[in-house]
């Protein structure tokens, strides 16, 4: 059975546009292909993580004490995606890799949140799915693939249907540091795909009929990032 890791960012979980029917619709999704898949996905903090980090930096908090506000917004989306997952998924959000790992040995399908300040979605979906064995990584993200530049911010911007590791961690650290990233893949999450080779596929998370192909390792609109 392969084993898929998902990272799903919040702002694609829950944007606050029709959230229930989308989550209802990938709980769906997700539990047809548990029996020949295991699961594991990781949920990001998106737009309500942002708001609360942005507020928290205007009062005065440090980065570190940030990142924990947002680790705790990830286990709150995360747990709205396992109630719509019903029995198939671990009752609550995993704290650490083994539990996660543990929780597996029971459970098609196994969601974590954050863990630790200065880790993001990408790089705790990286370090799980190393731990895990995965197969392939899917960054469910809000573009349609990797691109040279911003496609919502440059027009001229060009989306990249293969590239190597290397390729990718050069674009990626180009993002400005800090809590609550917004790019299509982080730097440390980069880097970790790229020692393990694990394969990582980047899709629009909302077509849920693409998101269900990159899982499966069927051909897929998106970007594959691999060994050259």
């Amino acid at each position: 059975m392969d084993t898929v890791v998902i990272s799903i960012g919040g702002s694609i979980l829950v944007p606050d546009d029709d959230d229930k029917d989308y989550i209802v619709k990938l709980a769906s999704m997700l539990n047809r292909l548990k029996d020949d898949t295991r699961i594991f996905i990781v949920v990001g903090g998106g737009r309500i993580a942002r708001y609360y980090i942005k507020l928290g930096r205007s009062l005065g908090a440090d980065e570190s004490y940030l990142d924990d506000v947002g680790i705790e917004v990830t286990r709150l989306n995360a747990r709205m995606l396992i109630v719509a997952l019903g029995n198939s998924a671990y009752h609550v959000p995993a704290i650490t890799f083994d539990e996660a790992l543990s929780a597996a040995k029971n459970h098609s399908i196994v969601i974590m949140g954050g863990t630790h300040p200065g880790h993001t979605t990408d790089a705790v979906a990286a370090m799980l799915g190393e731990r895990a064995g995965a197969i392939r990584l899917i960054n469910a993200t809000s573009v349609d693939g990797v691109y040279t530049a911003d496609p919502k911010k440059d027009p001229t911007a060009k989306k990249l249907d293969n590239i190597s590791f290397d390729q990718l961690l050069e674009i990626c650290m180009k993002v400005a540091p800090g809590a609550g990233p917004n790019v299509v893949f982080d730097p440390l999450g980069a880097k970790i795909v790229a020692r393990s080779g694990i394969e990582t596929r980047v899709v629009h998370g909302r077509n849920l009929a693409e998101l269900e192909k990159a899982i499966l390792g069927q051909e897929f609109r998106g970007t594959i990032v691999s060994r050259a």
